[in-house]
């Protein structure tokens, strides 16, 4: 098994139109667990496409910090920035790609 493989303990992958964030738990050789987070970004390329990513590293020590700082900025930006956007209609939208359709479907 490659080691990039055996590290990885647990991931969460988010689609988000032409951007894919992946959330991925990692291992040290010493037991010690952290977080990447990806972003990949898909472009056309000739008849193809190519795919631009971005990582970031978070370690144990600072995901409390991250989490928190997070948590604030997306509340100032709905609360302050945005009172009246109703954020609700992307997890709906969200839900519905999620089991296979993108319109609501009555029996």
């Amino acid at each position: 098994m490659e080691e990039k493989e055996k590290e990885k303990i647990f991931s969460k992958r988010v689609r988000a139109g032409k951007r894919t964030y992946f959330f991925d738990v990692k291992s040290t050789r010493a037991s010690d667990y952290y977080l990447t987070i990806t972003e990949s970004r898909r472009h056309p390329q000739g008849d193809g496409f190519v795919y631009e990513k971005h990582k970031m590293f978070l370690y144990k020590e600072d995901f409390d910090k991250f989490a928190d700082a997070l948590q604030e900025t997306i509340q100032y930006i709905k609360a302050d920035l945005m009172p009246e956007f109703d954020f609700a209609q992307f997890t709906v939208k969200d839900e519905l790609e999620d089991i296979g359709g993108s319109e609501l479907k009555w029996d």
